[in-house]
């Protein structure tokens, strides 16, 4: 039962980029909530007994009528959400309610990568190649049109589900292979095809950067430039690091573009988290979404003490919180993820944990997945764990994090048999 004298939060809830927990600690003091859930998720109902600790739990029907009759009923005093999917539903909800939030066309261009790319690309700030494909039938006007190498992901995918890095002509054979066994299976929904972006060498970093954005009707403010491990195939993100390892004008430089790129798809409500390439010829925009990054806002309270999401909540509510720059203690920061194999399989154990624990720099070491856990395989990005620390200097946090994934050791059960994987190891399953 909820406390009518408190502010009231609707938070749209599934998988993303808080868990349940970490939302109830950020909105304690702020109100209560009300978590509004899909009809069927498997992550809702292990986080069941979580939620129902935090607050009351609604249905969401996924009918645009019954859906906002139901928000109309809850009268909530703010509207959330940390999930990907839920984006579009969380925006139109505040639209009827009359709260602040993404106007409905924003959500669009958030979650719609042909119609974030065409609106990029006609505001001047994106010049990458791509065809949407509607139908498998596109398929061979968009390859002549993108050309090799290319990138093949849903139209509205999040965490690298469904796609697929093409260099060659096999490499496309595959794909399209692929794309006709799921619209066979009657799960077709578009693709996009993008010119693949090449990066310039960076290691031991990955090639690719990523910025965290508050956006309010008064501007945006860029909260941080997040520096990362190599992905693991195929575009899999595996960690996170603050400050980055960029010289402060390549810094200046990616949020001048991002700002650009916000203000284009009328970014003026709750956080982006944005994607860059390093490139080259300089950065250039992989995709734009409207919300946090996962882990984020777990590591902006280890790494300053800023909760992100009683931030969210705060902005929710119609408020513009003052936003510090974030504070490192002249340390460098990190959490670093081991992923989940591409081939299904069952995680049997972990060994290691307490050695990762003890090594010098790291600071927690957290599992996601329990022994008996299916992972059903595929490109999804899929985290088994996070290694979290802090160090003296970059070159330090790459020693750390290849030091803690070597003291690691996961025994899968593939469909071959049950195979013991050392975590260096991990990127070659």
């Amino acid at each position: 039962m909820t406390d009518r004298s408190r502010p009231l939060f609707a938070v749209l809830y599934d998988a993303g980029a808080a868990p349940a927990g970490e939302i109830g600690a950020g909105l304690a003091d702020l109100g209560d909530i009300v978590f509004l859930v899909p009809r069927a998720s498997a992550h809702v109902d292990q986080l069941l007994p979580v939620m129902e600790l935090l607050g009351e739990i609604r249905t969401l029907t996924g009918h645009a009528d019954a859906d906002a009759e139901l928000i109309r009923e809850i009268a909530p005093d703010g509207i959330l959400t940390f999930c990907e999917d839920m984006i579009r539903p969380a925006a139109e909800l505040a639209a009827t309610a009359g709260l602040p939030g993404l106007s409905p066309h924003t959500a669009r261009l958030y979650t719609d990568k042909g119609m974030q790319r065409r609106v990029l690309r006609e505001a001047g700030v994106d010049r990458t190649r791509t065809r949407v494909l509607d139908s498998l039938s596109d398929w061979d006007e968009a390859l002549r049109t993108v050309g090799l190498p290319s990138v093949v992901k849903p139209v509205t995918g999040s965490r690298s589900k469904d796609a697929y890095a093409m260099r060659s002509e096999a490499d496309a054979r595959a794909v399209h292979a692929r794309l006709d066994a799921i619209a066979a299976a009657g799960a077709w929904a578009p693709f996009i095809l993008e010119e693949f972006l090449e990066g310039r060498p960076s290691e031991p970093f990955g090639d690719y950067v990523s910025v965290e954005s508050a956006c309010t009707p008064s501007g945006i403010t860029h909260l941080v430039l997040t520096g990362k491990s190599p992905v693991m195939p195929p575009f899999r993100g595996t960690g996170r690091i603050w400050p980055s390892h960029l010289p402060r004008d390549e810094e200046q430089e990616i949020f001048d573009l991002v700002t650009r790129a916000l203000e284009a798809v009328g970014a003026d409500s709750g956080y982006a988290h944005t994607e860059l390439k390093l490139t080259p010829g300089g950065p250039r925009l992989i995709e734009l979404n409207g919300r946090l990054s996962g882990h984020v806002n777990m590591m902006a309270r280890e790494a300053c003490g800023l909760d992100l999401v009683r931030v969210a909540g705060l902005m929710a509510l119609g408020e513009q919180p003052y936003l510090p720059t974030f504070d490192f203690g002249g340390k460098v920061h990190f959490q670093y993820n081991n992923l989940a194999p591409l081939a299904p399989s069952t995680l049997l154990a972990v060994q290691g944990a307490e050695a990762v624990r003890e090594i010098p720099g790291v600071t927690a070491y957290r599992n996601f997945v329990r022994p008996g856990d299916p992972l059903p395989g595929g490109t999804t990005t899929l985290t088994l764990d996070t290694i979290s620390g802090v160090c003296e200097g970059h070159e330090a946090v790459m020693r750390t994090i290849d030091e803690a994934r070597a003291a690691l050791t996961f025994e899968f059960r593939f469909q071959d048999g049950v195979r013991s994987v050392n975590g260096l190891k991990l990127p070659q399953h």
